[in-house]
């Protein structure tokens, strides 16, 4: 699944995953490409058996705790990044009011030309880095996290104000973006 030795090994627990664009490319200050993201979470929610327990969209990466109805994280992730690479770049190149896309396209192009299992552009960073939530101090600490990463950027002074998180779900018991599972 990911270079580096960060494997999903235990299929049954819940993972805490982190996903970056290459480069730490800001792609995700546009609503536009954001909603990519939300709509192929739900799909995967839907469809695909992700049982997702906290999430974060910031600027350049995506956060998620998450588990799989049949053991099969791995495989809806690899689809996930997949399908929203095609996605968000092809959302991309048609969006004529970007005033990045052809230095965003060009960094793709190039990460893509780098990698020997991609054929031409590259949106997502090869490392996960999953780690299992083995203890519950360990899903909490995650949890404290993935939350207060938007504060900790300077864009929200409380987690619960950050519209791209679960936070809102957690803190003031309001329906969030996604369906979350509680922990």
């Amino acid at each position: 699944m990911s270079i580096g030795g960060y494997k999903i090994r235990n299929k049954e627990e819940i993972h805490f995953i982190t996903f970056a664009v290459v480069e730490w490319i800001d792609v995700f200050t546009r609503k536009q490409y954001r909603d990519i993201l939300l709509e192929s979470i739900r799909y995967c929610q839907n469809e695909k058996g992700l049982i997702l327990y906290a999430w974060c969209i910031m600027s350049n990466h995506v956060h998620l705790m998450a588990a799989a109805k049949d053991n099969n994280l791995s495989d809806i992730l690899r689809d996930f990044k997949k399908f929203t690479s095609k996605q968000i770049i092809a959302a991309i190149q048609k969006n004529e009011q970007e005033s990045r896309k052809e230095w965003m396209l060009s960094i793709f192009k190039q990460q893509g030309e780098k990698n020997s299992r991609n054929t031409g552009y590259q949106f997502w960073r090869q490392d996960n880095q999953p780690k299992e939530c083995y203890s519950p101090e360990f899903s909490g600490q995650k949890l404290n996290y993935i939350h207060n990463n938007p504060v900790e950027a300077g864009i929200v002074e409380k987690p619960e104000d950050y519209l791209y998180s679960s936070a809102r779900s957690y803190h003031q018991n309001k329906q969030a973006l996604l369906e979350i599972e509680f922990l």
